[in-house]
């Protein structure tokens, strides 16, 4: 029974407070932001410009034939709508 209470303080205990001097000050926090921020930059895979200029391209083609293949199916459907409303 002791060793059961003995485990129940030892969890309950409270961990010490951290002393605010303990925390880095306001600018020691940016500096580290950045810091860390160049290092994940440099970890970064860039693509080269010619690699990206012609995935681009791609993705324009591939937006203009979506475009035009929504604009015929949107004006056969209209034109149909409009049909099927004269005859009745």
């Amino acid at each position: 029974m002791a060793e059961e209470t003995k485990k129940v303080t030892e969890k309950t205990e409270a961990k010490p407070a951290k002393k605010k001097s303990d925390k880095p000050g306001f600018f020691k926090r940016i500096g580290n932001f950045f810091r860390d921020y160049k290092s994940e930059m440099k970890k970064i895979v860039w693509y080269p410009f010619k690699d990206v200029v012609r995935d681009t391209g791609v993705v324009m083609v591939s937006l203009v034939i979506s475009g035009v293949l929504i604009g015929v199916l949107d004006l056969i459907f209209t034109n149909l709508i409009l049909f099927l409303g004269q005859i009745g």
